[in-house]
């Protein structure tokens, strides 16, 4: 890269609360971002939210469902800007794919879902990406995830134990990079995103007389999980954090 040129975030499962959130913040230091989610009308109405307010962004569709798609996204980013200089990987919303299963009723079918998501796709992205940034002696790898990963919530079971084993990948990988001028971090998120799809079912929930009663769950502000997620890449002074007050 040359002196002067934009660095790159890579924004995978943008959307209308993280997403943005993160976009913004890191537009706000000078990069562009390239934002990849399943949906492509949505990644437009980004992108033009986004250049409204001076960032440089690009749409690419892909399912983070699907690894290769995924892989193939890293591909289309580094024709259009070159390098991918920070790569955070937040999937969510409520199209997943699969349902939260008890961890008493969680089997190998109920686990593909959940280890396609949270664990084969971003191992795949980080090792695709990982080669460049070696070479460049610079780069970033920031991952966000429920609370789950961390502590056991038996309703999330097969969720869990994904978020679990990419949380282990991730704070392996940042020992195993230590020195290299590659760091990777991890934001444990025990909490509602404001704005997002997962926050409108809570209040429509919470609304209404049927059903069980819901716990009391932190509702968070993106633009302040965003600055977390700075902060991690900024300091690069510890491995993970956390924010929220469900599971942590």
């Amino acid at each position: 890269m040359s002196a002067g040129t934009p660095k790159t975030i890579a924004v995978f499962g943008a959307g209308p609360a993280l997403g943005l959130a993160v976009a913004r913040r890191f537009g706000r230091e000078g990069f562009r971002a390239a934002l990849v989610s399943r949906t492509a009308a949505r990644l437009d109405e980004l992108v033009a939210t986004l250049a409204a307010e001076g960032v440089e962004a690009a749409a690419f569709p892909a399912d983070l469902a699907d690894p290769a798609q995924a892989e193939a996204a890293v591909d289309a980013i580094e024709r259009r800007f070159g390098t991918v200089d920070v790569l955070e990987y937040s999937p969510g919303g409520l199209s997943l794919g699969f349902a939260p299963t008890p961890i008493t009723e969680t089997g190998p079918a109920e686990l593909r879902g959940p280890i396609d998501l949270f664990l084969n796709t971003p191992v795949g992205l980080a090792r695709r990406v990982l080669p460049g940034m070696l070479e460049r002696g610079e780069g970033t790898l920031l991952f966000s995830q429920g609370t789950s990963g961390r502590h056991p919530l038996p309703m999330l079971g097969n969720v869990g134990t994904a978020m679990a084993a990419m949380r282990h990948h991730v704070l392996t990988l940042n020992a195993a990079l230590a020195g290299t001028g590659v760091y990777t971090g991890l934001l444990s998120i025990g909490g509602g995103i404001a704005g997002s799809e997962v926050h409108a079912l809570m209040d429509g929930a919470a609304s209404s007389s049927d059903g069980p009663a819901l716990p009391e769950v932190e509702i968070l502000d993106p633009a302040d999980l965003a600055g977390l997620l700075w902060d991690l890449h900024l300091k690069r002074d510890r491995t993970e954090e956390t924010a929220g007050n469900f599971g942590v």
